[in-house]
């Protein structure tokens, strides 16, 4: 379905210039950007994956991932195509490496019709925008996001952070809870790796803390790319220094996908980089790593079990009404 975009300036000759994501993709009639969807048509641009959905569950809260976000809820899940990184390692590759023309079949449907799934799911608070980059189907995203506070449903966005101010700032005021992709720490990885800028991504996670909506950060290891040891103290720093002790971090392991072939990360230096980020963040998460109690929530002041996880699985065990039932300490960035 097309949809003309909200971010884009008329060139001459019917050129046009996105301004969605800082690519800024300069456009020729029938040209697409980067991301494979915004396309050229007769000087106007257009998106190509409004209304699309690809994917649409019902999953644990867990599985975006947010751990202090209505932790044991469900949210209502859903994703489009197209991406504006080009990561080699895609977790996601078959939807969101892919264009219109890649799919044989595409499921249209609208705002109304996700919010009345959304409002009969079993256990659920909303909506992610999540699978492929949820900036990519931003008109789609906006237009739900609207209709879903208006439903009392809860919003949230799981992105690779690479949007402009501008788009961000509109949405920003409908979206309750973000997970940011934080891919690496240096501007040589995300150059060579993903085809786009760190301090654009930083950027945006320092405006949503400063709009005080609920953060959560997910880092990918993958051994031999980002997981140089320096690198990582500096991330750490950098999220203490941005954030406080009480920010959010997973620490994901990586599997081969894409045309990746680097072996999967080993689960010891999972564990090495963990200890490193608990001697500055006091809520540190284990990801894609299986039975590690290194997922569970501990009060960061007494060290309470507050919330115990065995891979999607959740149970609140030691928090009531957002204090530890053991020294009754306020835990204030887990949201219940």
């Amino acid at each position: 379905m097309l949809k003309e975009t909200d971010f884009y300036i008329s060139k001459n000759n019917l050129r046009v210039q996105c301004t969605l994501c800082p690519h800024l993709c300069k456009l020729k009639v029938g040209q697409t950007g980067i991301c494979l969807v915004r396309k050229n048509i007769e000087g106007k641009l257009f998106s190509e994956n409004y209304g699309i959905v690809t994917a649409l569950n019902l999953d644990p809260i867990e599985k975006k991932p947010l751990y202090h976000f209505y932790p044991g809820k469900n949210i209502l899940s859903l994703g489009s195509f197209g991406c504006n990184l080009k990561c080699n390692f895609c977790q996601n590759h078959g939807i969101s490496q892919n264009g219109i023309n890649d799919f044989s079949f595409l499921n249209k449907t609208s705002s109304a019709k996700i919010i009345e799934k959304a409002i009969i799911a079993k256990n659920n608070i909303g909506i992610a925008y999540t699978y492929n980059e949820p900036v990519i189907f931003y008109e789609f995203m906006y237009e739900t996001a609207i209709l879903a506070k208006e439903n009392n449903l809860k919003n949230i966005m799981v992105s690779n952070g690479y949007i402009n101010s501008e788009p961000l700032d509109k949405i920003i005021n409908y979206i309750d809870a973000f997970n940011i992709d934080l891919k690496a720490f240096t501007e040589d990885f995300y150059i060579k790796q993903t085809q786009s800028n760190l301090r654009f991504v930083k950027k945006t996670i320092e405006k949503i803390i400063l709009s005080g909506k609920h953060l959560e950060i997910t880092n990918l290891i993958i051994q031999g790319l980002n997981d140089n040891e320096n690198d990582f103290i500096n991330m750490i720093n950098y999220l203490n220094e941005i954030g406080g002790d009480s920010i959010i971090l997973h620490i994901s392991a990586y599997f081969p996908k894409f045309k990746s072939q680097i072996p999967a990360t080993n689960s010891k230096l999972i564990n090495k980089l963990f200890d490193i980020a608990k001697s500055k963040l006091k809520y540190v998460y284990e990801g894609n790593v299986t039975h590690s109690s290194n997922q569970n929530t501990y009060c960061k002041f007494c060290g309470n079990k507050l919330i115990e996880r065995n891979g999607f699985q959740t149970k609140i065990i030691g928090i009531d009404l957002n204090k530890c039932n053991k020294c009754l300490s306020k835990i204030e960035n887990i949201i219940m």
